[in-house]
């Protein structure tokens, strides 16, 4: 009885284990079947992998992003950086030219030849007053030589070397100017009164005839340090000391002597 019911429990399942083949082979085939059971292990392992994954690629293509924006920034900074810096230079070549313009128009020289020079050097107390200039001998520069700027008269050269020159300015305490006015009628000596304090004229005798706004121009005399014509005052005011035969004059330089850059040297030395 016992081999009797071990047989049929084997034929059953032999024939359960041949069924599962047949079906199997029929709906999708061993193969695809036995695939299709790892598939079903695996699946879950993938999604895993893929959740992982994915975020640590999207990570590292927004770090190369990130570099590319960082070196675009350096390079537009480097650009704007550039632009401004040829904007400055052309601002300062503008400011240059216009000084240029304005500081060496001095129609007022007529036909004496002139040597366009810059400050280098600026040298001013209350009482003395000079400044270095960028060219000399080998420019022609001497001593003794005026110098101009638009306005007037600013100074005269006392010392040169080859390449550049020392020039007083009139407002210096050792400068002294012949000028005239009234159509060279008459004539006063100016003097300087240091830096700060402009150009003076005293004991004016009281029958000259000057009042505020007279302008004064380098009266050329013979033997005079500087050409006539050459702008280099105007009246400021008139003090009268009561009882006094004379007067003394405050006077405004032509020339702005406060803001200069550029001069013009006038080629022209006093007749011996």
């Amino acid at each position: 009885m016992a081999t009797d019911r071990s047989r049929r429990r084997s034929w059953t399942l032999g024939v359960a284990v041949v069924a599962t083949f047949a079906i199997l082979y029929l709906t999708t085939g061993v193969s695809s079947g036995l695939r299709g059971g790892a598939n079903i292990v695996i699946t879950p392992f993938s999604w895993a992998v893929n959740a992982i994954a994915r975020p640590i690629g999207h990570m590292l293509a927004g770090t190369v992003n990130y570099s590319d924006v960082v070196a675009q920034n350096e390079k537009l900074r480097y650009q704007l950086a550039k632009a401004e810096e040829r904007a400055n230079e052309e601002w300062s070549y503008a400011r240059q030219l216009q000084e240029l313009t304005t500081q060496l128009n001095v129609p007022f020289v007529g036909s004496l030849p002139t040597v366009a020079v810059q400050i280098t050097t600026l040298s001013p107390t209350n009482f003395s007053a000079t400044v270095g200039i960028s060219k000399g001998r080998d420019s022609g520069i001497m001593v003794g030589m005026p110098v101009v700027a638009n306005g007037g008269l600013v100074g005269r050269v006392i010392a040169t070397s080859a390449s550049g020159a020392t020039v007083r300015l009139i407002t210096d305490t050792a400068s002294s100017v012949g000028v005239t006015f009234k159509s060279g009628k008459s004539s006063l000596i100016v003097s300087g009164r240091g830096l700060n304090n402009g150009l003076g004229a005293t004991a004016v005798p009281l029958g000259t005839a000057v009042a505020p706004g007279t302008k004064l121009s380098t009266d050329g005399l013979n033997g005079a340090l500087y050409p006539a014509g050459l702008p280099v005052a105007s009246v400021k005011t008139v003090t009268l000391t009561p009882g006094a035969a004379t007067y003394n004059l405050t006077l405004q330089p032509a020339a702005n002597l406060r803001h200069l850059s550029y001069l013009d040297v006038v080629i022209w030395e006093p007749a011996a």
